[in-house]
């Protein structure tokens, strides 16, 4: 074989290798950045579901009190702390009352009631009908992607709403940054807890709970405030007194 030929095959076959390695290197940097967009698109999509859905809530219960301002006077100061918004749905009041009674009901989000909007039977047991359900017309959309149901808190220090998560996909850290910054100073927190033991996070046993709120261990927690307090916790420590 001539000294040509093989320097042709040679030539030939490094060809080759050039156009795998260019070919590989092309593969991996369409790779990445396509990796990065769906992150940053799962990011947004989480921002938006979450922001939507504080705004959802909080305009609800801004309906109730605009609509009910007179509430229930049957409430006292210990069960009401900041009239005429919704009192804890898990509060012993309930125990005793036959508007749209439930069984167990904890402080989600889905049990609160509208004080002052007609819900049972009877003269003195019919001023709190359920903000969301078939009654009222709104219907609250499943928790956000990752998150827990949102939790309602009504006691001395203010009234929020909370989710959580204890996920721990690569892009929940820039979310919740961003919904962070989204927010007023002081009107939502981030409380990150994972790798971190439980904290409290009110300074109010509320009826019917067992001590005060906290950020469970191991827990990534965001909460909007509606009605805050000098006296509240709060992770942003000039907030306004």
């Amino acid at each position: 074989m001539s000294n040509s030929l093989v320097n042709a095959r040679g030539s030939a076959l490094i060809y080759i290798l050039i156009a795998v390695a260019l070919l590989a290197a092309l593969t991996v940097s369409l790779m990445e950045p396509s990796g990065q967009q769906a992150q940053s698109q799962s990011s947004t999509n989480m921002v938006t579901d979450v922001s939507g859905q504080v705004s959802f809530i909080s305009s609800a219960i801004s309906e109730c009190i605009l609509s009910h301002p007179d509430q229930d006077s049957e409430l006292t100061a210990t069960e009401q702390k900041n009239a005429p918004y919704p009192i804890n749905p898990s509060d012993p009041y309930f125990d005793s009352q036959s508007a749209d009674p439930l069984s167990d009901p904890d402080d989600s989000v889905k049990w609160i009631r509208c004080p002052g909007s007609p819900g049972g039977s009877g003269p003195t047991n019919q001023n709190h009908a359920r903000i969301f359900g078939g009654t009222s017309g709104k219907f609250l959309p499943p928790a956000p992607a990752m998150f827990s149901d949102w939790t309602y808190y009504n006691g001395s220090d203010g009234i929020y709403i909370m989710t959580t998560t204890t996920k721990t996909d690569p892009f929940i850290a820039s979310s919740v940054a961003k919904l962070d910054a989204k927010y007023s100073h002081c009107e939502g927190e981030v409380i990150d807890r994972r790798s971190l033991g439980s904290i409290n996070i009110t300074t109010d046993t509320t009826p019917g709970s067992g001590g005060v709120r906290t950020c469970p261990a191991n827990t990534l927690c965001f909460r909007y405030w509606i009605v805050l307090k000098p006296s509240a916790i709060h992770q942003d420590t000039d907030c306004p007194t």
